[in-house]
């Protein structure tokens, strides 16, 4: 009888948004436990040699992850562990080669990783997960990443986005979850669509509902714990994938592969 937790992944059960060939073997890297869940991670082997082509094999990995020095880093941390989870809004930093990825997904619900200048690699956006009052009346805000940020803003509140500098860990800018604002979706059949906020309904004892307007006009609505705020306003603080949030149809994908072509 298995005691524990799991240990091993098949290949053909791992997420659909890793996009991994089932032909490539029987197993894949299994997260460790870390910030993200598993479903809404990737591990770190599997974005250096999958994703970003540093390395060709996992042998590899292991070689360029426990060099003395840390060459890869994650949110400005040194990270050695393979397996460890890579999740949304993630900056994976490699300073030797001068090269800043953030981790989002595209409109099709697959990871992508978004070249960054030096400017914005200095900062990651956090959800709001959870908000307390502690001792002395000192307010804490849980992210999503697992991050806990005391002495908070008291007006932030659940779903709302902060703007965290990697550097200091100091929150720099908020982003409410209020109409006219931007935002990116995290989770369920819109997952990686962006468009501004234009209605939220509210009901008791059950989940908000979020109706958001894409660059096309096209209008699609979704819970509130789907949204993820990334900006004031209808300008975006982050680069965002090649598509910008908005979702073609087939004739309009096949159009584009034409024109390609």
């Amino acid at each position: 009888m298995a005691r524990g937790p799991r240990k091993h992944l098949k290949r053909i059960r791992a997420p659909k948004s890793w996009l991994m060939d089932k032909m490539g073997g029987v197993f894949a890297v299994r997260p460790a436990e870390g910030p993200h869940a598993l479903r809404e991670s990737i591990p770190l082997q599997v974005v250096l040699r999958d994703k970003l082509h540093f390395a060709r094999t996992g042998r590899e990995v292991d070689v360029i992850l426990h060099q003395r020095e840390g060459l890869v880093h994650v949110d400005k941390k040194v990270r050695r562990n393979p397996k460890y989870p890579i999740g949304l809004m993630d900056v994976i930093d490699l300073p030797k080669v001068g090269a800043a990825y953030r981790v989002l997904y595209d409109v099709k619900g697959r990871f992508v990783f978004i070249k960054l200048k030096k400017a914005e690699a200095g900062f990651k956006l956090c959800r709001i997960e959870k908000k307390q009052v502690g001792a002395n009346g000192v307010t804490y805000l849980v992210t999503h990443d697992g991050r806990t940020l005391r002495f908070a803003d008291k007006e932030a509140t659940i779903n709302d986005s902060v703007k965290l500098n990697l550097e200091n860990g100091e929150v720099v800018e908020r982003y409410p979850i209020a109409v006219n604002n931007v935002a990116f979706i995290q989770n369920g059949s819109n997952r990686g669509r962006v468009g501004i906020i234009t209605h939220i309904a509210h009901f008791d004892g059950n989940h908000d509902l979020v109706t958001l307007k894409d660059a096309k006009g096209h209008v699609f609505t979704t819970r509130s714990s789907y949204v993820f705020v990334i900006g004031n306003g209808n300008t975006p603080v982050i680069t965002l994938p090649k598509e910008n949030g908005l979702k073609l149809s087939i004739l309009e994908e096949a159009a584009n592969r034409n024109q390609n072509e």
